[in-house]
Order: C-alpha cells, then sequence, then structure tokens
C-alpha cells in the first residue's frame, strides 16, 4: 500500500494553520535606503523557549520527485524559519498533529524568493531543495534542551508534481 501526496502552491492562507510565508507580497511598509530599498516588515514571528535565537547555515542534497516521504520532525520548544540562498523553489512537507503523531500530510512547493517558517511544535518534513545548491539560512533555537522529535511512517507517502 502507498500514500500519495500531490503538491500544491505555497501561498499564505494554504500554509497558515503551519507557519508564515515569507515573500515580498503586497505593498512594502517602507521605503528606505535613499529610496532603493523596499522593505516588508516583521513578516514572521521567531518563538522560542528556554534558549535564544540563532541563525545557521545548512547545506541540503537536492531531491528529486516523485519524492519518498517517510520521516517527519517537529521542534515543540521553538519555531524554525527556512530562508533559501539561492532563487530556486523548494519542497515543504507539513502535518497536522494527531495523538502527538503527524497527520494527513500536505506539500507544498515554493515559488524562487520564497522562505517559510513553521510555528513552534508544527509537524514538518526535512530541508527538500528540488534544485540548486540547497544552501538555506535556518532560523531557529538554540538551546541545551532538545528541541527535536522525529516520526517515522510504518507506509512512507510519495510526493508528485501533479494529480493524474
Amino acid at each position: 500500500m502507498t500514500n500519495n501526496l500531490y503538491i500544491q502552491a505555497l501561498n499564505s492562507k494554504a500554509f497558515a494553520s503551519f507557519g508564515d510565508v515569507l515573500d515580498v507580497s503586497g505593498q512594502p511598509d517602507k521605503i528606505i535606503n535613499q529610496g532603493l530599498c523596499q522593505r516588508y516588515h516583521d513578516r514572521a514571528e521567531i518563538d522560542f523557549s528556554n534558549g535564544r535565537s540563532g541563525i545557521s547555515l545548512f547545506k541540503a542534497e537536492p531531491r528529486n520527485l516523485p519524492y519518498k516521504l517517510d520521516m517527519m520532525e517537529r521542534h515543540p520548544l521553538g519555531s524554525q524559519a527556512f530562508i533559501p540562498m539561492t532563487y530556486a523553489a523548494f519542497l515543504i512537507t507539513v502535518a497536522q498533529d494527531e495523538n502527538n503523531t503527524p497527520a494527513h500530510p500536505i506539500a507544498f512547493l515554493s515559488e524562487p524568493g520564497q522562505a517559510i517558517n513553521f510555528h513552534r511544535n508544527i509537524w514538518h518534513g526535512v530541508l527538500t531543495p528540488l534544485q540548486g545548491s540547497g544552501l538555506f539560512a535556518v532560523i531557529d533555537r538554540i538551546g541545551p534542551e532538545e528541541n527535536l522529535e522525529e516520526v517515522f511512517f510504518e507506509t512512507p507517502y510519495w510526493v508528485f508534481q501533479e494529480n493524474k
């Protein structure tokens, strides 16, 4: 038996219960730097406890579609933002919590220039670039307590580009 997921476009409304979409949609909040820079202010909340925020760099190997989703993770002590450092799309998988396990996963594909911030305690897949260098800035909680829970699926999900 297999579980199939079909990718949908990433947008703020569809992603709202999982986190924030970081992009330059809408009007800028300010024009700064002598009129040469548009500021899109306060697009996501960094939320954590018992630690501090940190910026790390992740270099993930690009993956292919169909993608085998066999594990999801969450961070109960803090949010986590994935910000691509190249102008390339990436795959995002998320799920609602059901009895402390991920249930009913959803797959999104970002547009080049979009980033995301997972809310605290949201089940999500690993960093999944589909092309390019796989280089991301990650903003998350740094602290001594364990902030990672992983669940492996008995039956993996397969993520496809479009519904056939």
